[in-house]
């Protein structure tokens, strides 16, 4: 089927997650119900065969990536661009992924110490955004995850999010 050609040659190419929406768009001649049709038999041919590859919803889109068991030999060939945060910058963008949106002062607080160089590097990685203004005092900006969060953490969207009993499953 030349649909699901074309899909899994832009997939392939693309290095951002593609909606059905700018598929649709970009791809006028085929309905919406095709392209997602096309979409669910590459990811089931994909998951069929074992390949090293996948094609994962993440993010509103969809991506073509290595398998996470192949992680470690892809990474000897390709350098991967550096989402290592330090701790405080992960217990940032956590607080800001489950409680979004906040202010500093309400990061501040529930941190317990001062978030300002952690939300300038969230922001410059594009993992957090300003996501408009509080009708407090003095109207502080508040701050709330991207797509680009996401994308990096490999989510369909934050109800992916593991729940505190699962990490506390994962601590034990």
């Amino acid at each position: 089927m030349e649909i699901k050609n074309i899909i899994e040659a832009i997939l392939f190419i693309s290095g951002r997650p593609v909606t059905v929406k700018r598929l649709h768009k970009r791809l006028e001649r085929y309905s919406v119900k095709e392209i997602e049709e096309a979409l669910r038999g590459l990811i089931t041919e994909y998951q069929e065969r074992g390949s090293a590859l996948e094609i994962v919803e993440v993010s509103k889109g969809f991506l073509m990536r290595t398998r996470a068991e192949y992680r470690d030999y892809v990474k000897r060939f390709v350098k991967e661009k550096d989402v290592e945060l330090t701790k405080a910058v992960l217990e940032t963008l956590a607080i800001i992924a489950y409680k979004q949106p906040l202010s500093k002062a309400e990061v501040d607080r529930l941190r317990g110490v001062d978030s300002s160089r952690a939300l300038k590097h969230l922001l410059e990685r594009k993992l957090i955004e300003v996501a408009g203004r509080k009708e407090d005092d003095g109207r502080p900006m508040v701050f709330r995850t991207t797509d680009r969060f996401l994308e990096v953490y490999g989510l369909r969207s934050l109800d992916d999010l593991p729940t505190a009993r699962e990490l506390e499953l994962i601590e034990r």
